[in-house]
């Protein structure tokens, strides 16, 4: 698993993300400590009884800018859970936690729910945001639940050519993917790069990810809609 950095990112390790300099508080604004937001992220995880298997994180903006991603052990299929965290120094984002999933094989990633704390970075918020991420985490089992259950029925949904075809257009009419991604998705969807099965719709949402590469981290919304055309495919079919 990797991180798709824009330029001026940097990866780096968690011991070197608690070396980060924090900024000093201001009357208005009190920054929060990126290694703190992975700690609690971490603590409500662990407690909540989920296994992460996999860490990355990684820096923008001279350190302002936090990404990371943090993989979850799947007792479901062939794939890790993924939880994705942000946080900034510089008032350029709210802490925010995005949960989806991660194809073992080609590091695809597909987030299909975020949350953010909308709080603005003050001394109040550093005592509240262990409460706001517990309260995050807690339902993240039957989300986890749920996603393992959609992804068995687009595994157990075969698709004809001219619903396949009908399904790309789709995805591009509903502005999942642009005219320069549709070959791409419908050449990952005849012959794949890697293994996703049989011409199902479980294939076809993964040679989508696949051709979104690096786009799903920064606009979850894209997942969303990417479900919504899968969804209706899966209902038409059925």
């Amino acid at each position: 698993m990797t991180l798709m950095l824009h330029k001026g990112g940097v990866e780096l390790d968690y011991g070197a993300v608690r070396e980060l300099e924090t900024p000093a508080p201001t009357s208005t604004h009190v920054p929060i400590d990126h290694y703190r937001v992975v700690d609690l992220v971490k603590h409500s995880l662990t407690f909540y009884g989920h296994e992460i298997v996999e860490e990355h994180h990684a820096i923008a903006e001279d350190g302002a800018r936090y990404f990371g991603l943090l993989s979850l052990r799947s007792p479901y299929g062939h794939y890790t859970d993924a939880v994705a965290l942000r946080n900034s120094h510089d008032r350029s984002f709210p802490v925010g936690i995005a949960f989806g999933s991660r194809v073992f094989v080609c590091d695809n990633l597909a987030l299909v729910g975020e949350h953010v704390v909308k709080r603005k970075h003050t001394q109040k918020l550093r005592f509240e945001l262990p409460g706001l991420i517990a309260s995050i985490v807690e339902p993240l089992a039957d989300q986890r639940q749920e996603q393992a259950k959609t992804f068995e029925r687009y595994q157990h949904t075969a698709l004809l050519q001219h619903q396949a075809d009908h399904a790309i257009m789709q995805l591009w009419r509903d502005g999942v993917i642009g005219t320069q991604r549709i070959a791409e998705v419908h050449q990952q969807y005849e012959e794949p790069a890697f293994d996703w099965g049989d011409k199902t719709a479980y294939r076809l949402f993964n040679a989508t990810t696949f051709a979104l590469t690096g786009r799903v981290a920064e606009n979850p919304n894209i997942t969303r809609k990417l479900h919504r055309v899968i969804d209706g495919v899966c209902e038409h079919v059925n």
